[in-house]
């Protein structure tokens, strides 16, 4: 009797799509976010000191390090996307909720930036990050955005907040002909790396 009933359990699980998560990973979301947004730079990989820098230098410095590095979202199999090498990223299927995004630099330890009360179906824009060790620096948190689509001719505040590396962001309705970049590469303005085409 038992057996039936644990059968018909996983049987009713199946049946609504739902998947069981396996070592604290998440099922694929059917509300997910994009996380999108880009690597300004990474403290203390300047170089040795003794190259003379150049904006062509500090280019080629920026785009070998970009290579090099990833980004993943812990707990999240089913995410796709990755980090371009002029430091712009681009994260789909995200699960909404508490996030938490890892940056690894070659060289350096892992630094995590957190996201939390992110509703379904919302588009988190990040620039200029700057990595440190073991933390990562927003240097335009103002710059910072947390949108939702909506039937609305003008984008307007919700009255409900995200938390973004700790400091609060407004989440916004905004109209759904505004959300079509939500699954583009950004492009970071004045930068003279390779640009996604």
């Amino acid at each position: 009797m038992k057996i039936r009933a644990v059968a018909i359990a996983f049987l009713l699980l199946a049946a609504c799509g739902a998947e069981p998560k396996k070592d604290g990973a998440s099922a694929l979301s059917k509300e997910p976010i994009s996380v999108r947004g880009w690597v300004t730079d990474v403290e203390g990989a300047g170089g040795d000191g003794t190259t003379f820098k150049t904006v062509e230098t500090e280019n080629a410095r920026r785009r070998q390090l970009f290579q090099a590095m990833n980004v993943w979202v812990e707990n999240a199999p089913y995410v796709s996307g990755g980090l371009y090498e002029n430091g712009a990223f681009l994260l789909l299927d995200v699960p909404p909720g508490k996030v938490t995004l890892t940056f690894q630099a070659p060289g350096a330890p892992a630094a995590k930036l957190v996201l939390q009360n992110i509703p379904g179906n919302a588009d988190v824009f990040l620039p200029y990050i700057l990595l440190k060790k073991n933390a990562v620096t927003m240097l335009q948190p103002s710059d910072v955005k947390v949108r939702m689509a909506a039937k609305i001719p003008q984008p307007k505040p919700t009255g409900r907040t995200a938390l973004v590396n700790g400091q609060p962001v407004p989440i916004m309705e905004t109209p759904m002909a505004q959300m079509t970049d939500r699954r583009d590469w950004p492009t970071p303005p004045g930068n003279a790396l390779a640009t996604v085409k």
